[in-house]
């Protein structure tokens, strides 16, 4: 197959996803509402770090930035979470509330977006998804979409135990991605596309892997030339864009 190159003639044959701002909706609004209700503002302000002023969760306090870091780079599993919340909360919370205060972070994930990575893998593109994220928001994610089917591989931070915008985790899925390669050639970051929201991880990749970089999946099918929409493929998952990761 021939790769498709972007609008500016560069070719690209790898696309890596960002998970919660670009595939799946993100309503930090309503997750601060309620952890407001089970704590009051300021403590959730200074336990989870997160800010009514801010664009979503915004480490305004060394704890609060502390125990996040914490979590989604694995420190602490889920249950260690939990419970370190729940010293936070109002008495007599348990934690399945802290649990669904949590889970509330949650949008939804259109089949239109899950259209386009499928119809993207049957092409002929390697498709990844590289997320800092955590493991009751991905099983949950996963149970409903089916996310480990959809990707050849998934980068995530709390199984990596490191995170956007670090450099290492870069250089380890570069490296991965590489060693697993069955595509034309060897692999070229020069040739990966990274969807993600956020500005400071996509400065990040294009300075450390030389990645190309983009905000959106709008931005994505503009850039390749593709169709702003498409159909569910027929033949959902295509055998020749499947590789073998460790």
């Amino acid at each position: 197959m021939n790769r498709m190159a972007d609008s500016a003639g560069k070719p690209v044959d790898t696309i890596v996803f960002d998970l919660g701002g670009v595939l799946i909706n993100l309503n930090v609004e309503r997750c601060m509402a309620a952890f407001e209700a089970l704590m009051g503002e300021q403590t959730m302000r200074d336990v989870l770090g997160m800010d009514k002023r801010g664009e979503g969760v915004k480490s305004v306090s060394i704890a609060g930035k502390q125990l996040m870091a914490d979590f989604e780079r694995g420190r602490i599993d889920s249950d260690d979470f939990i419970r370190q919340v729940l010293r936070y909360c109002r008495p007599g919370t348990t934690q399945q509330q802290v649990v669904d205060a949590w889970m509330a972070m949650l949008g939804d994930l259109s089949q239109e977006r899950l259209n386009i990575v499928e119809r993207l893998r049957c092409e002929g593109y390697r498709v990844f998804l590289l997320s800092n994220g955590n493991d009751l928001h991905f099983d949950f994610i996963d149970g409903k979409y089916g996310l480990e089917a959809r990707f050849e591989h998934l980068f995530l931070s709390q199984r990596m135990h490191m995170a956007k915008p670090e450099e290492a985790i870069f250089l380890e899925v570069v490296q991965t991605i590489a060693a697993g390669w069955k595509g034309e050639g060897v692999y070229n970051p020069h040739r990966t596309l990274f969807v993600d929201d956020i500005e400071t991880n996509r400065r990040a990749a294009e300075h450390y892997v030389g990645w190309q970089t983009c905000a959106s999946l709008a931005q994505l099918t503009d850039k390749l030339n593709l169709p702003a929409t498409y159909e569910r493929p027929t033949q959902v998952y295509c055998s020749r864009s499947r590789a073998v990761y460790g």
